[in-house]
């Protein structure tokens, strides 16, 4: 990838964060970015949309890793997911309440009206259900039941970070993680029994 290229999709996550996709506009992306109207729409003929597009691609692969990360590095299964949630809390207050990845912000502004970015944002929540699903079952659940914590999960994700930036509290992201760590344990255990 050029640099010019990362640098507009770099800038572009970065105001998505702050200003959500209808705040934010080419010029912005342009100044932040320090490349030209002209560069943005040689890299992305699409315009914004297809820059969109391609920061939610982006980002829906790292948050994916990151995941598939503490995952690996967790001592158990659900400390796993306790540990994620934990983790997006203490990124939370270190960036002062701004959205850490702005998937969910986009989704919630275009999912009514942008079709092409309602599905881009909606196979990224799919990629990412789709990489604890794999985790849950690689860990001894069944299909249907690793699918359905898996999407569980990251609705649970998505709505905390939104009550949390609301609240400007780690809180509601620390209560998911006792809860959802509650949940998966509970879900093996029923597994060892039958």
């Amino acid at each position: 990838m050029s640099e010019t290229r990362a640098r507009i999709v770099t800038a572009t996550n970065e105001l998505f964060r702050i200003h959500g996709y209808h705040g934010t506009s080419v010029s912005q992306i342009s100044q932040v970015a320090g490349a030209t109207t002209g560069s943005i729409y040689h890299f992305f003929p699409g315009g914004k949309d297809e820059l969109t597009v391609v920061v939610i691609e982006e980002t829906a692969a790292a948050y994916r890793q990151l995941f598939e990360l503490i995952a690996d590095a967790a001592d158990d299964v659900p400390s796993a997911f306790v540990d994620f949630f934990h983790g997006a809390a203490e990124v939370l207050v270190d960036n002062d309440y701004i959205d850490p990845c702005p998937i969910g912000t986009i989704a919630r502004e275009v999912a009514s009206t942008n079709d092409p970015l309602r599905t881009a944002a909606g196979a990224a929540f799919d990629s990412w259900v789709g990489a604890a699903t794999e985790f849950l079952i690689a860990s001894g659940l069944s299909v249907g039941d690793a699918r359905e914590l898996a999407l569980v999960f990251v609705a649970t994700v998505e709505g905390s970070f939104v009550v949390s930036r609301t609240l400007r509290s780690p809180e509601p992201l620390h209560a998911a993680a006792a809860t959802f760590g509650s949940v998966v344990a509970q879900a093996h255990e029923r597994n060892a029994v039958s």
